[in-house]
């Protein structure tokens, strides 16, 4: 499967930017003396352009999968997806343990990453994941780049990951979750979809592991996008990576109630959610 590029849409909250920018250049024209009031629009358009960037969930920028499309959801169907990898020790572990419940799940691998473990990442494909975009450096002040920048590193990772794996990524997700309102005509432009999750467990900052689960499994349904960290992540007590502690925990939970984990590129043909 290739990324095919998309029209780009702008969201209401875009247009209402476009407008409110050529709007006060209007009012500058014509009442200059009022330029402080003109300016504070802008400073509140901003903060709030800001503010959605920050949350990783808003659909407020452009199309973001926050759950698996319908009929993925009416199979019974849940998606695992693996963030900050491959770790050379970590995430071999995590195959095994997905082997052993027979779930799949989509690993978004840094470049970078990737380059340093390539026949890991080559090892994710070969028993049956996915290998999604997360960026060729996870740059921590990714969303503050403008649009030439952000689609250096988009395509650097893009280019890493197709290279080593041989899987085009059909999916970005950038560091943290954060972004800008660049970040949606770049991705258009190279076909690849936005995805973020439907709940996390803050495995790279939470050593507790039944803490974690309970984030990830409380009232969880078909169509849940799980979010967990084989890079980054946290330590148990007893210096055990939290994945390898929360991941039997959800897969069980996931069998008790009937749920199938798949790859976000396995549920494609049908329209999101």
């Amino acid at each position: 499967m290739t990324p095919m590029p998309r029209r780009w849409r702008p969201t209401p909250l875009l247009w209402l930017t476009f407008a409110l920018h050529l709007g006060v250049l209007g009012l500058l024209l014509w009442h200059p003396a009022q330029w402080l009031a003109w300016l504070g629009i802008l400073v509140a358009n901003h903060l709030l352009l800001t503010a959605v960037g920050l949350w990783p969930r808003s659909r407020a920028l452009g199309p973001n999968w926050l759950r698996l499309p319908e009929a993925a959801t009416g199979a019974g169907q849940i998606a695992i997806t693996i963030d900050d990898g491959p770790d050379p020790t970590v995430t071999p572990q995590v195959l095994d343990l997905l082997d052993r419940y027979q779930a799949r799940a989509s690993f978004f691998c840094i470049g970078t990453q990737a380059e340093r473990y390539p026949e890991l990442c080559r090892e994710i494909v070969r028993r049956g994941h996915a290998v999604e975009n997360h960026s060729q450096h996870h740059y921590h002040h990714f969303s503050l780049f403008g649009p030439g920048r952000m689609a250096r590193e988009i395509d650097a990772g893009q280019d890493t990951l197709n290279r080593i794996s041989g899987q085009p990524p059909l999916f970005f997700r950038p560091t943290a979750g954060l972004r800008n309102p660049f970040l949606d005509h770049v991705l258009a432009r190279r076909g690849l979809t936005l995805a973020s999750w439907t709940r996390r467990g803050f495995d790279t900052r939470c050593g507790d592991a039944d803490k974690v689960a309970r984030r990830l499994v409380r009232q969880f349904t078909a169509g849940d996008i799980l979010l967990l960290h084989d890079g980054h992540a946290a330590r148990t007590a007893d210096g055990t990576p939290v994945i390898l502690a929360v991941l039997p925990q959800v897969l069980d939970a996931a069998q008790a109630q009937g749920l199938h984990s798949v790859t976000l590129r396995s549920t494609l043909s049908s329209p999101a959610s």
